[in-house]
């Protein structure tokens, strides 16, 4: 008797160690009912741990729909739902029995949406069989948004929010590389603002600031596709990389920016070839091959822009010579 006391005690000593542990902590039971939600985790969510005890329903303290929390993975073994359900996570028998994720929660009880590293590890007894699972939480949602501010400052610019330069040449490099494997075309605009230093020594910096916005928010409307990348190429200088588009189906979206910052009717007195901000844009496709690269297309979208700009401006032209056959 004396051990099986021991053991109560011990028992008791552990819950009530979990239930004051500064991190937030919840355990599931072999049937995935809530045994411990610790003070931590009551003050992280606003749930109340007699909510929730003897219940499933610890999903609503972190989500706004039902689905499996961590621990209740491992209590299902149905570690295939990992890739669906969390942004990061590690991989089974990485890190002994237990598993490692991340997630943006809503946490609808404290009306937060916070991004949160979890750990869930199982408890066996001494025949292996599941006991519990010990879920652990920890808001890193302030290290989440750091990152991805430095992640947008690497990829964007600044000004108008499209992707940056290097952005640009990452994709076309890699859209080069994906389009030579699979045999399709490959399509580029490339943007000019027309008589954008007149503008800009007419209205200020700031109006010309706000120009370029303008015309970066008209191509974003415009170029819609997840694959497509619209981006700041220099100055008053915008490009499009497009995978998978033919001559064609590349003029079709060149025309639709085209118009589309023509018909906002921004006022450019000093232009000299229309009373408002229109652009020229000058398009390119191509099957990429071994006897071309990347350059090649940047060089032909180019040459369409030169033509564009000494053809009276305010319209779209081709390449012809990169056109995909």
């Amino acid at each position: 008797m004396p051990a099986a006391r021991n053991a109560e005690f011990a028992h008791a000593f552990a819950v009530r160690l979990m239930q004051h542990l500064v991190v937030p902590t919840f355990v599931l039971d072999a049937e995935r009912k809530v045994i411990i939600w610790n003070k931590a985790c009551e003050r992280l969510t606003g749930v109340a741990a007699a909510e929730v005890l003897g219940t499933s329903d610890h999903w609503h303290a972190f989500y706004e729909e039902p689905r499996h929390c961590l621990a209740d993975i491992l209590v299902l073994g149905s570690t295939e739902e990992l890739e669906s359900l969390y942004a990061a996570h590690s991989e089974p028998g990485e890190t002994a029995h237990g598993i490692r994720a991340e997630n943006w929660c809503v946490m609808p009880r404290v009306h937060k949406r916070l991004y949160l590293a979890i750990d869930a590890g199982p408890i066996f007894d001494e025949d292996g069989a599941l006991l519990a699972v010990v879920e652990t939480l920890r808001d890193n949602t302030e290290q989440k948004l750091a990152q991805m501010a430095l992640h947008s400052l690497a990829v964007k610019d600044g000004l108008t929010g499209l992707a940056n330069r290097r952005s640009f040449d990452e994709k076309l490099e890699a859209e080069w590389l994906h389009a030579q494997r699979e045999g399709t075309p490959l399509s580029l605009l490339l943007v000019d603002v027309d008589h954008f230093k007149l503008y800009n020594d007419t209205y200020g910096h700031q109006k010309g600031d706000s120009c370029l916005k303008a015309v970066a928010e008209a191509m974003g409307h415009q170029v819609f596709r997840p694959t497509d990348l619209a981006a700041r190429y220099g100055g008053e200088e915008f490009a499009v990389v497009m995978p998978s588009t033919d001559l064609d189906g590349a003029l079709r979206v060149a025309e639709r920016i085209r118009q589309s910052i023509f018909d906002r009717n921004i006022a450019h007195s000093a232009s000299q070839t229309a009373d408002r901000v229109t652009l020229s844009i000058g398009a390119a496709s191509i099957i990429p091959d071994e006897e071309h690269d990347p350059g090649d297309l940047v060089n032909a979208a180019d040459v369409a822009l030169y033509r564009a700009k000494h053809s009276g401006r305010n319209r779209v032209m081709v390449n012809e010579m990169a056109a995909a056959e």
